[in-house]
């Protein structure tokens, strides 16, 4: 007992151990494993629909109030996986008020740190070719990653155009690394 408080004594001894204990802190605030093993579901309706116009009839009257239209869908893909594997549908829709919203649809991933949905002009490439493409030019956070699974909408800010941005990545800030990208296809205007 003695030599082990004689040990503790010692300055250099003290100062390894508050170093290591430091460094154990802040490799856990950095990384946060314990996000690993975190699902947080998020489950959010749709953008809200137009109602149809009152020149085009619907199968219960043209001016019932239970028909709503579909919010327009400018564009859509599918999200591969990078950094995590990654599963699920991106949407870009034009809701009832002609406001631009991203929507996630049955998105899978991992938890993170700092992770965000951006809006970005990159090539979606496959493996680890695609891990840190998204930052290296043009792209608009929409916000960060609001749960790892779920059906997820994101705004996009007013005066948004859409022209020039083919991807959206589930993009780690902290780390600069895509969990998941989607080409956009673009939809044929009617």
């Amino acid at each position: 007992m003695n030599r082990a408080r004689r040990l503790l004594t010692r300055p250099w001894i003290l100062a390894v151990l508050v170093t290591g204990l430091v460094a154990v802190a802040a490799g856990l605030y950095w990384f946060q494993p314990w996000q690993l093993v975190v699902d947080e579901t998020v489950q959010e309706a749709p953008p809200a629909a137009a109602p149809p116009s009152p020149s085009v009839p619907s199968p219960s009257g043209p001016s019932s109030p239970s028909a709503v239209a579909a919010p327009a869908e400018l564009a859509s893909g599918r999200l591969i996986s990078h950094e995590h594997h990654t599963t699920g549908t991106v949407r870009i829709l034009r809701a009832a008020d002609g406001s631009l919203v991203l929507r996630l649809e049955d998105l899978a991933t991992s938890s993170g740190p700092d992770v965000h949905v951006w809006l970005t002009d990159a090539p979606v490439k496959p493996g680890k070719d695609g891990w840190d493409v998204f930052d290296d030019g043009k792209h608009l956070d929409a916000g960060e990653l609001k749960g790892n699974k779920g059906n997820q909408n994101y705004p996009l800010p007013a005066g948004t155009d859409l022209t020039g941005y083919t991807s959206v990545s589930i993009w780690c800030e902290r780390f600069s690394v895509s969990f998941g990208a989607a080409e956009l296809a673009r939809q044929p205007r009617p």
